[in-house]
């Protein structure tokens, strides 16, 4: 495995596994990533600059590729288990940080990684680190990674159809995509539907980006939503600067939902929209049933 490139100011992987575990305690044992990403952010006192460091391959930022791999690493050591809704949990809640030894979670990570290749079949694409490291080939990349990059290649007016497409699928009515010129950045709108009887306008804007979202541009799409809906939706193949998200849930403010490339990837695949997952079957011969014969 080449070795990780060293980025100013990010921290290593290793350097993220107490961070993590520390974030899950003050949580109450358990979070879903975007609550342990912030609060390690909190934990750690890294400055925007650095939080906002894009990572080359994907939609998420350099320190977020790196937690993904902490957070794979105390899972396969039994620390963490995830659940399918993306909840994960300490398999201790009481565990000590200061027993945590690092060198020896490395190594154990180690051999896991070199002679456990059936647990990565196991784990979610978001977190699995077989085809994730940095400087792969494409043939070798992770899914999300070649996802992004054929979402950069396509129109924009396509780029907005296949939102449009995500929203109805994900149960949005009325579904429309304007994409008028000089409308405040938006680009469509629809109707949500709440247990069959609530129901709420949406506006949504699509940006093909790949650096960091700012507050101003959150700001900026609030601003053309006022008095034309109740909600916004925010979809961007890049990521969201941590005061972008802030800004976006600010109290007294029109409520903003925010998809970043990652969460985007994630939908995608989970409503079978150009992406297909394939099970691929795996054959174990049990010796000790034939030694009991």
């Amino acid at each position: 495995m080449p070795a990780k490139k060293k980025i100013l100011g990010v921290p290593q992987v290793n350097e993220l596994v107490k961070p993590t575990v520390q974030a899950l305690l003050s949580l109450g044992g358990s979070g879903n990533i975007q609550e342990i990403n912030d609060k390690v952010y909190d934990l750690t006192k890294l400055p925007e600059e650095i939080l906002n460091i894009p990572h080359s391959k994907d939609g998420r930022t350099q320190i977020d590729y790196r937690l993904a791999w902490a957070r794979t690493r105390l899972r396969l050591q039994g620390l963490l288990e995830n659940s399918s809704r993306g909840v994960w949990t300490l398999t201790n809640p009481n565990i000590n940080i200061d027993d945590l030894d690092i060198d020896e979670n490395q190594k154990k990570f180690d051999r896991n990684r070199r002679t456990t290749t059936d647990k990565l079949k196991d784990l979610p694409i978001d977190e699995t680190f077989a085809n994730s490291v940095e400087g792969a080939d494409d043939e070798n990349a992770d899914w999300k990674e070649i996802l992004i990059k054929k979402l950069y290649t396509i129109r924009p007016d396509s780029f907005e159809r296949l939102a449009q497409q995500m929203l109805r699928e994900s149960g949005f009515i009325q579904v429309e995509v304007t994409g008028k010129t000089g409308d405040g950045g938006i680009d469509g709108k629809g109707i949500v539907r709440i247990s069959g009887f609530l129901s709420f306008h949406v506006i949504f804007q699509c940006k093909r980006y790949k650096g960091s979202i700012t507050p101003s541009q959150v700001r900026d799409f609030r601003g053309a939503m006022q008095g034309r809906t109740d909600k916004g939706i925010f979809i961007t193949t890049g990521t969201f600067t941590r005061d972008a998200r802030k800004e976006a849930t600010r109290e007294g403010a029109f409520p903003i939902d925010l998809i970043d490339g990652n969460l985007l990837c994630d939908k995608l695949k989970e409503l079978e929209l150009g992406v297909k997952t394939e099970l691929v079957e795996h054959v174990v011969i049990e010796n000790g049933w034939f030694d009991l014969l």
